[in-house]
């Protein structure tokens, strides 16, 4: 077979896009997606959209040299506008808007047909796995710094 989906989606232009389904696990009793299952899905997108820019979180916590290093969470703020529902087929879209010495700033939002249903905007820091904020520019390869900058403009 030689059509395998491309299950890390893919980045056009400034967007990285994902397409998830909505199955019956993603939803609450009325067959509306549980709030929580879009902050999944904004993971699998964060995770793929750094994937597909260069960076694979196994290889920054176990590096060839230098301090293993991941990117975490500081802060996440949800907006929810519609329902999404049973067997939709959403896209979950990420982009980078901002950098920092230790944080990237990305957008992400949860769309149907072209309609937002969820969106947020989340903060993440570049710690050591004892927890100590690093430089991006330390640890990041310049090449998926430089892709970084060029989607914030």
């Amino acid at each position: 077979m030689t059509d395998w989906p491309d299950i890390a989606g893919r980045i056009d232009g400034r967007r990285h896009a994902l397409p998830v389904r909505v199955y019956f696990e993603d939803t609450d009793a009325g067959a509306l997606v549980y709030h929580a299952s879009y902050i999944r899905w904004f993971e699998r997108g964060r995770s793929d959209f750094l994937r597909l820019a260069g960076l694979n979180h196994a290889a920054m916590m176990a590096p060839e040299t230098g301090e293993p290093h991941a990117f975490v969470v500081r802060r996440m703020t949800v907006d929810y506008m519609k329902p999404g529902q049973l067997d939709d087929l959403l896209e979950i879209g990420t982009e980078a808007i901002a950098t920092g010495a230790s944080s990237l700033t990305l957008r992400q939002t949860a769309m149907r047909d072209g309609a937002v249903l969820c969106s947020a905007e989340v903060v993440c820091v570049l710690i050591s796995l004892a927890g100590k904020p690093l430089r991006m520019a330390a640890h990041i390869p310049a090449g998926v710094m430089s892709f970084f900058s060029r989607l914030g403009e």
